[in-house]
């Protein structure tokens, strides 16, 4: 293991006795009473006190399902996911009915509002494998110059970068922007490879390989093809990893990362900024990082469970979690329950019966029956221990992280995958955010400080 590269001096990064009191003062002085949130009607994390997002913008991209209007009363129901209108389940049945590809079927679909003929998939397919080259020493220059342990910065620098090698780089006319995202769709699986593989050399001290991506596969094959130091992977592999890009692709409007394409967007500003910003949410461990914790949680289980086939200690140890009693001490059962999802998440619903058949061929059932033990039995544990307004259910990073695991995909990848399927949805509602071009988004914020008077310097005491 070694550096080739230079870092700040580590008194960069100390926290000194001075910053600790400083930051006291902060936490001293910025603490809202809780009281005032629900005095003056605030909806904290725009959600109203049933969990519902303030309604605050309008799309044709996608629609979520969570409940239905029975007698006037809204009741929960089985989850559902409609891209541009069109059941997210009708739409994995059909691609892997007929054994193709799905993901750039869907970001045809969610960019342009409809799916695509034969010819238009094709010609599409094609238009972004030509997009799928770097600019000339981009590699090394940008990524190998400065390699990161985290992929979600190098991928979000890069991005940046890459404004200063577009000649249109601030044109908001619509056929730029779109020019502007597919080339970011194509680039985001070598991106974030090459992120990834500068990483694993520089600071595991790994060898570097850097293969071509081939304009022939699919992205999740590319992604696959530019991972492994031999290329190979199996058909199920590729066509998992395919569906699992499919279902992350987009959720609707009112997602951190979503919501913050609009905003970001609704200022004018151009596409790599506001792509940055989209990453830098994605990233936080509330959003794209929380099939890290699942497959984190899962490990620890393992660990501590003499015998984790037994569904008594799997109990337990889930009844310690909610006691902050195991694990990360956080209080959460990871991977299970929903902002909006209540009886079930569309996507892990279809995700599940997949990832049986790759626990099949990875001969990792064993674990398989693990995870739908944890499902069911967890489901029962937050019901009984938890005063909840609505059901709670599995969501689609309960299973992502363990597909991601059998594909030896490395954790610092997790959350840039998700990034790669989600750009998809970023692009299409970046572009529907400017056609609509709308007033700037200004939420409101109101002031409770109380008006005081300046004091001299020097009449001013030692603040408190």
């Amino acid at each position: 293991m070694y550096k080739a590269f230079d870092t700040l001096d580590e008194s960069y990064a100390q926290i000194t006795p001075e910053l600790i009191e400083l930051a006291d003062l902060c936490r001293s002085r910025d603490r809202i009473d809780e009281e005032l949130f629900q005095k003056h009607k605030v909806n904290r994390g725009l959600r109203d006190l049933n969990g519902n997002g303030v309604l605050t913008g309008l799309t044709e991209i996608s629609e979520i399902e969570a409940a239905k209007i029975v007698d006037g009363k809204k009741v929960p129901c089985e989850g559902r996911l409609f891209y541009r209108g069109i059941s997210i389940d009708d739409i994995v049945r059909g691609f892997v009915r007929e054994k193709r590809f799905g993901f750039e079927e869907v970001t045809y679909l969610l960019i342009f509002g409809s799916l695509p003929s034969k010819k238009q998939l094709a010609d599409f397919r094609v238009m972004l494998s030509n997009y799928r080259t770097l600019p000339t020493s981009f590699v090394r220059d940008i990524i190998m110059k400065a390699p990161s342990s985290d992929m979600m910065n190098t991928l979000a620098r890069s991005v940046l970068t890459l404004y200063a090698y577009d000649s249109k780089a601030n044109d908001i006319s619509i056929p730029n922007v779109l020019r502007q995202c597919m080339l970011l769709t194509s680039l985001f699986p070598v991106l974030s490879v090459y992120g990834y593989q500068t990483y694993r050399h520089y600071f595991e001290g790994d060898s570097l390989f850097i293969h071509t991506p081939k304009p022939e596969l699919s992205t999740a094959e590319n992604i696959l093809h530019l991972l492994r130091p031999d290329s190979n992977y199996t058909e199920l592999e590729a066509r998992i990893l395919d569906i699992a890009l499919v279902l992350h692709a987009e959720h609707g409007g009112g997602n951190n990362s979503t919501f913050t394409t609009h905003v970001i967007s609704s200022s004018g500003t151009d596409t790599y900024s506001t792509i940055a910003a989209s990453l830098g949410s994605l990233k936080g461990p509330k959003h794209g990082g929380a099939n890290i914790k699942v497959v984190q949680m899962f490990n620890d289980m393992k660990k501590v469970l003499p015998d984790w086939t037994d569904e008594r200690q799997i109990e337990a140890y889930l009844r310690a979690l909610l006691h902050k009693e195991a694990f990360d001490r956080a209080g959460l059962i990871y991977g299970m329950g929903h902002a909006i999802y209540s009886v079930s998440d569309p996507r892990a619903n279809i995700f599940r019966q997949f990832v049986e058949s790759l626990a099949r061929e990875k001969n990792r059932m064993d674990e398989f029956e693990l995870y739908s033990k944890v499902e069911r039995i967890a489901k029962e544990v937050i019901a009984d221990e938890r005063k909840i307004y609505k059901g709670v259910s599995a969501n689609i990073d309960f299973y992502s992280g363990f597909v991601y695991s059998m594909l030896d995909l490395p954790l610092e990848l997790y959350t840039p995958i998700f990034a790669i399927a989600r750009i998809s949805g970023w692009s299409a509602h970046r572009i529907e955010e400017l056609i609509n071009v709308g007033k700037i988004i200004r939420p409101a914020y109101m002031n409770v400080c109380p008006r005081t008077e300046y004091v001299p310097l020097d009449q001013r005491g030692e603040q408190q």
